[in-house]
């Protein structure tokens, strides 16, 4: 098994190279670029960018806008979703990203509507990235909020329906249930290589509040109940994400070499 640490954040193009370099001296061998807001890296702006995440060994993914709803009443709304989560793809692609993480959508009145509205729209993505030739992975995250299309089964049952990847994200997975049940998590996802999010969090009875610099014991919890046999690639999505990585990172370190 082996784990690899980075931060959901690259920054603006102009220093996305000292950024790498910089992780890259801290023993970050991960970076998840957040297209929050939009994609704000063009094709001509990725080159430099997948060499210098290739020169370093870090592995990229892509985390995509937020403004994404597979299972909008609207059918427009629906189709510019997918066309958020395929324009990721092209420029991820671009930048040698393994990964497109994204929120799949809201529940609406029919959860069993929800679910096949965004499978069929995830297929219909998978057969574009097949059709374009390209080697990305999709991936609905799990979601921390009771009333946000994004449970552990409905993400499970989607790469089991339709072959898509899954984020894992252990704080949501904490908010959303109040504990975590690790063995659960490892039967409905039995792949061999994990996209996880990680980090501190804040959560009420309806789910996720927002994230928090990530504790120690957290670090340590999650590290102690992961599997054995697993390539991991942990993103961590706090406050203090960097200084949170690198705790990881060292926690990790300091287990195995014991």
């Amino acid at each position: 098994m082996v784990i690899i640490f980075g931060p959901a954040g690259l920054g603006p193009v102009k220093t996305a190279v000292s950024v790498l370099e910089e992780y890259a001296k801290r023993g970050l061998k991960a970076c998840e670029i957040a297209f929050t807001y939009s994609v704000y890296i063009k094709k001509s702006e990725a080159k430099a960018i997948k060499e210098a995440a290739e020169r370093l060994g870090i592995s990229l993914s892509i985390h995509a806008p937020y403004f994404i709803n597979l299972n909008s009443e609207d059918k427009k709304k629906q189709e510019a979703s997918k066309q958020r989560i395929i324009s990721c793809c092209e420029i991820g692609e671009a930048l040698g990203v393994k990964t497109v993480v994204f929120h799949p959508g809201y529940y609406g009145d029919d959860k069993e509507k929800a679910y096949e509205n965004i499978k069929n729209n995830i297929k219909d993505m998978l057969e574009t990235i097949k059709k374009k030739g390209w080697k990305i992975r999709i991936a609905p995250e799990t979601m921390g909020k009771v009333n946000v299309f994004g449970s552990l089964d409905e993400v499970s049952r989607l790469v089991k329906e339709t072959g898509c990847s899954a984020c894992i994200d252990f704080a949501h997975i904490l908010a959303r249930y109040k504990s975590v049940d690790y063995k659960l998590v490892e039967k409905l996802f039995p792949g061999k290589h994990w996209h996880v999010h990680f980090s501190g969090i804040v959560y009420g009875d309806k789910g996720e509040k927002h994230h928090k610099t990530t504790e120690k014991e957290e670090w340590a919890t999650l590290l102690e109940n992961l599997p054995k046999d697993k390539d991991i690639t942990i993103i961590n999505e706090s406050p203090t994400m960097v200084e949170d990585s690198v705790m990881g990172l060292k926690m990790y370190i300091k287990k195995n070499s014991t």
